[in-house]
């Protein structure tokens, strides 16, 4: 039998409550004072019956990001069961994640489930369709940064550090330059479609300038640079977010450059990220469905029209945020 392994988990409401924990755990849990800095809190209507029945609360707190402000909470020290019972608990508005504290502790935190609404300042990292190519209104990041930066003027940024031809190896070795001075509370990967490529023996395959450095070979491939990128963006206290692979049209792709593209490599990269992403507690942005047969919405079955610019913008529904 495996043994149960430590946990630390950052709280800042309800499971502090020892009535609470001895409700989920069966016990009160060994517990420190700590803080969480870069934050706020809101107000969050709980309507799941259970939940309000062992917390005795019908609103209970979720973080809100805040530069300049400081969380106070406690440390919980977890089993592995212990740690099943509060992701139980907790409601779909809240995901787990990792945040370093004050004292400069790695902990988990229950977060806001979905990833770009308590974002402040973003970066963005990735290839030519992030970057925004064949869209003059700068892709489906360029609607992001317009609507989420018209959402507060004063503190809102996006910063679009794309760079069209890049490979998840490119964006793992480059980003951790890129992101100090832009002090980024949200780390958004866009790559991918370029890992899926099988270099073609053709007389361009020798001079393709985007050919990757090693092919891609599944989840460990994955594993390799988005473990790295998570490390970084957790370094900065960021949260990474993944976006998944778009929908390519293979019977139009062709030989580009001296690479092949095909459905079934996009599809398997698409599984592996976002295999990787549930088991690390990653957020990840499945980007497939929105284009997925609409081939008139691809410029060469691979790069978006504007208008399929605007429709992967759509499936994010920043609007609602």
């Amino acid at each position: 039998m495996s043994e149960s392994r430590p946990h630390t988990l950052f709280s800042f409401g309800t499971l502090r409550d020892e009535r609470v924990q001895t409700a989920l755990f069966g016990r009160a849990v060994p517990t420190s004072a700590a803080s969480l800095a870069g934050y706020t809190t809101r107000p969050l209507p709980i309507t799941d019956p259970a939940v309000i029945a062992a917390s005795g609360l019908d609103v209970h707190l979720i973080l809100e990001r805040a530069p300049g402000s400081a969380v106070d909470g406690a440390v919980l020290h977890l089993t592995d069961q212990d740690l099943a019972a509060a992701d139980a608990y907790e409601v779909d508005d809240y995901a787990r994640r990792r945040v370093v504290l004050t004292s400069g502790e790695s902990a988990w935190a229950y977060l806001d489930a979905d990833p770009l609404r308590p974002a402040q300042r973003i970066v963005i990292v990735g290839d030519s369709i992030a970057y925004g190519r064949c869209d003059p209104r700068g892709g489906w990041t360029g609607h992001l940064a317009a609507a989420h930066i018209a959402g507060n003027e004063a503190a809102h940024r996006v910063f679009n550090l794309a760079v069209p031809g890049s490979f998840l190896t490119d964006v793992s070795e480059q980003t951790p330059a890129l992101l100090a001075p832009r002090l980024p509370d949200t780390l958004l990967v866009a790559a991918g479609i370029n890992d899926s490529a099988v270099p073609l023996a053709s007389p361009h395959a020798a001079h393709a300038p985007h050919a990757p450095r090693a092919p891609y070979d599944g989840p460990a491939y994955v594993a390799d640079r988005l473990g790295p990128l998570a490390a970084t963006a957790l370094g900065h206290n960021a949260r990474l977010v993944v976006v998944g692979p778009t929908w390519i049209d293979e019977a139009r792709t062709g030989d580009y450059e001296g690479l092949r593209f095909t459905e079934a490599r996009v599809l398997e990269l698409r599984e592996a990220m976002r295999s990787w992403c549930e088991e690390h507690h990653v957020d990840f942005l499945d980007m497939w469905e929105p284009l997925r047969g609409r081939t008139e919405l691809l410029v060469d079955g691979v790069h978006p029209t504007a208008e399929g610019h605007e429709a992967l913008y759509r499936h994010l529904d920043i609007p609602g945020r």
